[in-house]
């Protein structure tokens, strides 16, 4: 995110709306003159204001743009980003930046966000003392992170009030090298929080993928069977329940051709054989988010499966990996990277709403709900 603050206060002559195709120009100006790297182009200013995953709001003055706010809106979740923010020089010390900081809080919070999330150089010492100041604290920090190869801060402040988190147990986080093998990432996320030894690498990844895959999904490749996952936890030394709402073979109902269903239900079968073989418990029922919040105070590490419908809109079946709970909100890694999320900030200790979460927890026309439970 880049970042260029002013100071002082006092913003009588300065009025604030979302941006628009007119201002173009003007933005173009400020990047330019703000950032000597990682700027914004022509075509992604045009896209972020036609876009409806994003507050875009402009200061201007005297009909002129002086400074912008920018905030990405992932759908779906109760997370957003402070994609970039910049006042022009001779506009400074009036109080414009924490002005456009508030409204893009106030926007963010009018859709029902929790929290705002930003990344600041390190060296950046006045934008650091403008995000403390407006109640943003330090939660990590990432090396080489801009082009210039200086680092950066994470930051977080809510703005939506929610009851303080406090993530008990460190859980790496995994981005899946593949469009189908978020089951492993978050397996893999599970173990390692569980126990350190374990590495998250490709190589596991892909050799969990092919223990626990269904062989066919709707397209593409196949993805992960919740009793496959429990199974290559068991080889590697972990207990493992499985949860599972019904006994009827999954995933076979978004597959159209017969042959396909008979392979996924002999996959099935040799699944649940394997498990009696090896001890991995199957529970037919379904998750309380109340049960999630003991097994992660009684230190399991959980693995739940969602419907991507309110994330891309595409009803595909997604594994998560679930790192705290609260009042408000599930909290969870989650091991697919978007086009805006290259370093995968945002995709770590995702807030998603209780409401929405057991709306999201269900997949298919089956409304399937399963989870995976492992300990060491």
């Amino acid at each position: 995110m880049n970042t260029q603050p002013d100071t002082a206060i006092g913003f009588e002559e300065v009025q604030y709306r979302k941006a628009q195709l007119s201002d173009i120009n003007d933005l173009l100006v400020i990047e330019s003159t703000c950032f000597t790297s990682d700027k914004i182009s022509k075509r992604s200013f045009i896209r972020w204001i036609n876009s409806d995953n994003g507050i875009f709001i402009v200061a201007h003055r005297n009909q002129e743009v002086v400074g912008y706010g920018l905030v990405y809106c992932h759908k779906g979740r109760r997370l957003v980003r402070l994609y970039s923010m910049a006042v022009l020089p001779a506009a400074r010390k009036q109080g414009i930046a924490e002005h456009l900081l508030q409204q893009l809080e106030q926007a963010a919070a009018a859709q029902g966000r929790l929290f705002m999330r930003l990344e600041v150089n390190k060296n950046n010492h006045n934008a650091i003392r403008l995000y403390e100041a407006a109640g943003y604290r330090i939660f990590g920090e990432y090396s080489d992170y801009y082009e210039d190869h200086s680092d950066a801060l994470r930051m977080q402040k809510k703005v939506l009030r929610a009851n303080t988190h406090q993530i008990s147990r460190i859980t790496p986080w995994y981005a899946q090298t593949t469009a189908f093998t978020c089951g492993p990432s978050a397996l893999m996320m599970a173990m390692t929080s569980l126990d350190d030894e374990i590495e998250l690498s490709q190589v596991l990844e892909l050799a969990l993928w092919r223990e626990a895959t269904t062989i066919f999904m709707t397209s593409g490749h196949g993805g992960c069977h919740p009793i496959g996952l429990g199974l290559a936890a068991k080889r590697r030394g972990f207990e493992a329940t499985v949860y599972i709402n019904t006994e009827d073979v999954l995933f076979t109902d978004g597959v159209r051709t017969e042959d396909k269903k008979q392979i996924m239900t002999t996959v099935d079968n040799q699944f649940k054989a394997e498990a009696l073989e090896l001890g991995v418990e199957i529970n037919y029922q379904t998750v309380e988010q109340d049960q999630i919040s003991l097994w992660l105070e009684q230190g399991y590490a959980v693995l739940v499966l969602i419907s991507t419908y309110r994330l891309d809109g595409k009803k595909s079946p997604h594994w998560v990996t679930v790192t705290h709970i609260d009042d408000m909100c599930l909290y969870v890694h989650d091991p697919d990277l978007d086009e805006h999320e290259h370093n995968g900030f945002d995709c770590q200790h995702v807030p998603i709403a209780r409401d929405d979460f057991d709306k999201m927890a269900s997949f298919g026309a089956s409304r399937l709900r399963t989870a995976v439970v492992i300990k060491k």
